[in-house]
């Protein structure tokens, strides 16, 4: 019976329905036929799903990044990085990636950082005689650093879902967040030896210390939010506000960039985003109680213990099943229909909640650069003018430093849990 469902919700996919209403018409035409519930029964569990105070802090994450790329923040951050890591051979890839960090602290979201500060990095890099395959390959890769560092998005979604403490998974990801970027910085500079790249300029103090009075006010934005959350003055809905109150009065007063004709047109995309965000987050958490109500979660989390009892291959084993689903599904179903089933498998084995959400949102960014879904790709193919396709091909060396990252991560828990453990003891 339980089959139906999975078939509908394939079969709804591959017809080219949007994921949320897949998921919602695969579980109500489950409910029909199954007959022992009433239909009401889909509104009632969609509402629920997103009937928490921590989700607040979605839309209000989502509302301070684009603020920010309204606001002349990014163009800020980018001059900031460059005078940092600029001077290194291949310098505006290096930026690129440092730019993406100083973003990541302020965004949480992989779309906005490849959307917002990728448009500006590809511009400089198409001027500076870079190759464009290399421009958008490094772009995607370094985007997915966002939703790693705090704050992030799917991280706080994750905490709903697991009721894990969403401050000790912001915690959890900053250390492999700047892993991410360490690695993609190594891969640069084997690039730009074999291709003779240029460094952007010489390093000079006085450039640095000009760069950081320009973006000081910027930077402070993770300040307020990261230290915020982990000094347990704010809750993350709290921190969230924080940022967009912050970014409005850096676009509006300070910066004076932010007129009211475009605060209206941010706030009028904050709104789309927000709503297509939770939508999935609605339907899919329909899809997952059935699973969980029909006991899907403990046969599969039966099923994995019979292939072994080693924490370690069963890791393997959910690595590949989240990224072959990534390919599929947005991240955030993915996460609301396998949280509640994979997460039980995991603590029985000792695998901490907090190390396996940074597990799962890591592996999920790194699906977001593969086909056929791959909504960084796509974003990037528009504001590069390259197909599809070859966005792919230019990304895919990239995803080999980032899936080392995620076997160190997976496979070396302290590297993840020392931060959270000494902040939160």
């Amino acid at each position: 019976m339980i089959a139906i469902l999975f078939i509908a919700a394939a079969f709804f996919i591959f017809i080219g329905l949007p994921v949320a209403i897949a998921l919602a018409g695969a579980s109500l035409l489950f409910i029909l036929i199954d007959g022992s519930l009433p239909s009401m029964v889909v509104i009632h569990r969609m509402v629920s799903g997103v009937d928490s105070f921590p989700l607040l802090a979605v839309p209000f994450f989502i509302l301070a990044g684009n603020l920010m790329n309204s606001a002349g923040i990014t163009n800020r951050i980018f001059e900031f990085a460059k005078a940092l890591v600029g001077w290194l051979p291949g310098g505006l890839g290096h930026v690129n990636v440092g730019g993406s960090v100083v973003f990541a602290g302020m965004s949480g979201a992989a779309v906005a950082d490849a959307g917002g500060l990728g448009a500006i990095e590809l511009k400089a890099m198409r001027e500076a005689g870079y190759d464009t395959e290399f421009s958008v390959g490094i772009t995607a890769a370094s985007s997915t650093i966002g939703p790693i560092i705090p704050p992030s998005l799917p991280m706080v979604i994750y905490g709903v879902l697991a009721s894990a403490s969403i401050g000790k998974l912001f915690a959890a990801g900053l250390v492999p967040g700047l892993m991410m970027a360490v690695a993609l910085m190594i891969m640069i500079f084997w690039y730009a030896k074999r291709r003779n790249y240029p460094v952007d300029s010489a390093f000079s103090i006085q450039r640095v210390a000009t760069s950081t009075r320009g973006a000081f006010l910027s930077l402070m934005t993770p300040l307020i939010v990261v230290g915020g959350i982990t000094t347990g003055i704010l809750t993350p809905t709290e921190a969230a506000i924080a940022a967009v109150a912050w970014a409005l009065f850096l676009g509006t007063v300070v910066y004076r960039s932010l007129n009211l004709k475009r605060l209206v047109i941010v706030s009028l995309k904050s709104i789309e985003t927000t709503a297509v965000v939770l939508f999935v987050v609605s339907a899919a958490s329909i899809f997952a109680w059935i699973l969980t109500n029909h006991n899907i979660a403990s046969a599969m989390a039966e099923g994995l213990m019979t292939i072994s009892d080693n924490k370690y291959v069963i890791l393997s084993i959910i690595l590949v099943l989240l990224m072959v689903i990534g390919c599929f599904m947005e991240t955030i179903a993915a996460m609301t229909i396998l949280v509640p089933v994979l997460l039980p498998t995991v603590t029985q084995l000792g695998v901490d909640p907090v190390h396996f959400g940074v597990i799962m949102v890591l592996t999920l960014m790194i699906s977001l650069l593969t086909p056929p879904v791959g909504v960084v790709l796509y974003v990037l193919s528009s504001i590069s003018n390259l197909s599809f396709e070859r966005c792919v091909a230019a990304t895919a060396p990239f995803l080999v430093p980032l899936v080392a990252v995620l076997l160190i991560v997976t496979f070396v828990p302290d590297l993840v849990m020392w931060l959270p453990n000494l902040i939160y003891p």
